[in-house]
């Protein structure tokens, strides 16, 4: 059975020295250019047989499956996306070479080798969802088909840890100051309401839609 490719942009959160990186290889529920989206737990089951078998899926250059990169350290589904972590094969020529285009941002794709397993179409929309496939392998590439997902599409919240810090996660991920102020504002006075706890969860989610569609 032949398999099949999906681009989405990266989000490159880390890249040491020695070649390891994370970033995410899909964001879920984000239109690409072939009107296709990726609904979440899509990988679920392929994840779980990769598990059992001891396996992963390759990383592999450009979709070549004669030149891998390297190896992926782990892979999970979040609430964002294919969340990935990988090492390079610093000691070869291709492996090397993917660690100074990663760190000059001159790769900043990934693709995605699948077979699809379950899908719906929307006759009214022209959308494809893709709710169930089997993860071949994942491949920075130079051209993602999700250019919405671009480098700063997906940030990692992880990294928020003030007010300060959040309000400039924000105007890193295309709001604008004013926009940042009044969302951190918000969430000051949500903070001081019975009901935060649900009303919060509202806002930080649409934030978090209005951040992947950047």
């Amino acid at each position: 059975m032949s398999t099949r490719t999906l681009d989405f942009g990266f989000e490159l959160k880390a890249l040491s020295e020695t070649g390891t990186f994370e970033g995410y290889g899909s964001v879920f529920g984000v239109k690409d250019s072939y009107d296709e989206i990726v609904a979440p737990g899509a990988f679920a089951d392929s994840l779980a047989a990769h598990k059992a078998a001891g396996t992963m899926p390759a990383m592999l250059w450009q979709h070549r499956s004669a030149e891998p990169l390297g190896i992926y350290t782990s892979m999970v589904e979040d609430h964002i996306g294919l969340k990935v972590a990988g090492q390079l094969a610093m000691k070869t020529v291709r492996g090397a070479e993917a660690y100074e285009l990663l760190k000059m941002k001159a790769l900043s794709g990934l693709s995605i080798g699948f077979v699809p397993r379950e899908d719906s179409y929307d006759k009214v929309t022209g959308i494809r969802t893709l709710k169930k496939v089997d993860l071949w392998e994942v491949s920075p590439v130079t051209f993602p088909a999700n250019d919405a997902a671009r480098v700063q599409g997906v940030k990692n919240i992880e990294i928020l840890e003030d007010l300060k810090s959040a309000e400039q996660y924000l105007r890193d991920s295309g709001l604008s100051r004013r926009e940042a102020v009044a969302f951190i504002a918000r969430v000051k006075c949500l903070s001081q309401s019975d009901s935060v706890d649900g009303e919060l969860k509202q806002i930080v989610e649409m934030a978090r839609r209005q951040l992947a569609a950047a």
